[in-house]
């Protein structure tokens, strides 16, 4: 509250002082100042409060005339951005840093972005066009009433100096081969292979996107990742990673991650968002600051994207290693984790192809398969899933490969039962013979993780486990993986 002592608010600074106590708040009280010389001056305040915004105070007339832009000053000529007409600030704040504390009007941290001087073309009521010289924020911008007060938008005017690659949209990530582990690392570099799910991160300032393999928006699911804007503050960035979740062990669990990839409602996302927290770990970056970089080598990129420092409570960029790969691929069997990833250090990143590249080494067997069928169980698994019934993809048709009827949770034999369920067909989907007598079938549009000791040569699999569903890949473009393919 504000405090007693305070002054009574007047003048065109009456509502910035109504809204401070500044007995608990930094932020400077108002003053009395001489007209000052020379070409007036502008800052960009970035408010990381809470929402992650940036302020752009102009000096005009004895104040700081304000205006909250939520999505960051534009570059390009094309986009407008939303920027909303606030308070008077009084002249010093245009020097002002520092900490607003909880519970006070714009609680939160306040640094300077960029700040200089600017020339004005034109000041009208409801229009503003001005000239800005700062080290970051050159060239000419409007301001302008979209309606009532205080609703404005900023819009480039002149076209950046430096050109830039436009920003990408709907990328595919680029794929890996399964592979035996080459005879040499050299020019190689490897990573873990992250049990998760694969998703491209889209960040502009204040806000953040994910898009799973297959194109499906997943922001909603996994909010504690959006605070990574935070973190990139007014950058562009495309990065490539995983969505992860950990179990006791600090192990990579995709049946952990069960419990967030299918949900969808806000109070269930939040409650295992608590339960089940998931981490982004990040492996490529793609686009900075208006550069294209899927045409540098993966070492460069990787040398950028670890300048980048990403690292939080819900994300994190973990190292690669050049050389060793035989060691980590040891390692990583030992803690029981899928395998690696071998990465050309030389190659350059080709969304949606699978062309060599890379490569991924694996400790056990374990790949994506389609569900076309399913057969009942006995004794405590009577009248529920006993088996599902699985297949893959080869020359447009659905090959039997297996039954599968272990690895399941009471939890995840109810969810299964409910979607197959949903799903009955009197037909049956799978080409070739060998099915069991009494088998139910279904809609082929489930796709299933399952980790298996063997493959036959004939893509049968035998001791399938199952792990869980899959929503980031096709049924349709499920087939079978074998070293090379």
């Amino acid at each position: 509250m504000p405090s007693r002592s305070k002054r009574k608010a007047g003048g065109k600074l009456g509502e910035y002082e109504e809204k401070r106590d500044f007995e608990t708040t930094p932020e400077p009280r108002t003053k009395r100042r001489r007209r000052r010389d020379g070409k007036p001056r502008f800052v960009v305040q970035e408010h990381s409060a809470r929402r992650l915004h940036w302020d752009l105070r102009l000096e005009h007339d004895g104040v700081a005339a304000s205006w909250a832009v939520p999505n960051g000053m534009p570059d390009d000529p094309d986009e407008n951005r939303k920027a909303i007409h606030t308070e008077d600030h009084p002249l010093e704040y245009l020097d002002f840093e520092g900490e607003i504390p909880a519970g006070q009007y714009g609680a939160g941290t306040m640094s300077i972005w960029d700040r200089g001087t600017y020339e004005a073309e034109k000041w009208e009521d409801g229009k503003v066009v001005v000239s800005f010289a700062g080290e970051r924020l050159e060239g000419r911008y409007a301001l302008f009433r979209t309606g009532s007060e205080p609703d404005w938008m900023i819009h480039r005017i002149d076209p950046p100096a430096a050109e830039r690659d436009p920003f990408p949209e709907s990328v595919v990530p680029m794929l890996a081969k399964l592979a035996p582990l080459p005879a040499t690392d050299e020019g190689w570099g490897s990573e873990i292979k992250w049990d998760g799910v694969r998703a491209i991160a889209y960040c502009r300032p204040g806000r953040l996107s994910l898009e799973t393999r297959n194109l499906n928006d997943v922001t909603a699911q996994y909010p504690e990742v959006r605070r990574l804007s935070r973190q990139l503050g007014a950058r562009d960035a495309v990065l490539d990673g995983e969505l992860v979740a950990f179990d006791e062990e600090g192990r990579p669990s995709f049946e952990r991650l069960q419990q967030r990839i299918h949900q969808t409602a806000e109070s269930v996302v939040r409650r295992r968002m608590k339960s089940h927290p998931v981490t982004y770990v990040i492996f490529d970056l793609l686009y900075l600051d208006g550069d294209d970089l899927t045409g540098e080598p993966y070492a460069a990129r990787r040398e950028r994207l670890e300048g980048l420092g990403l690292s939080g409570e819900s994300w994190q960029t973990p190292a690669y290693s050049t050389g060793h790969a035989a060691e980590l691929l040891e390692a990583g069997a030992e803690q029981g984790l899928e395998g690696i990833v071998m990465k050309r250090l030389d190659s350059r990143y080709a969304p949606g192809k699978r062309n060599g590249s890379w490569l991924k080494v694996k400790n056990v067997g374990r790949q994506e398969f389609v569900i076309g069928g399913w057969v009942p169980g006995s004794g405590r698994r009577e009248n529920r899933v006993g088996s599902i019934l699985i297949g893959y993809r080869d020359d447009g048709e659905l090959r039997y490969a297996g039954k599968v009827g272990t690895g399941y949770s009471e939890r995840a034999l109810d969810d299964l039962g409910e979607r197959l369920q949903g799903i009955e067909s009197e037909v049956n989907p799978f080409a070739g013979e060998g099915l069991p007598r009494n088998s139910r079938f279904v809609e082929p549009v489930l796709v299933a993780e399952i980790e298996f000791r063997e493959l036959t040569t004939d893509g049968m699999v035998r001791h399938g486990s199952f792990k869980g569903l899959r929503d980031d890949k096709p049924a349709g473009e499920v087939t079978l993986e074998r070293p090379g393919s």
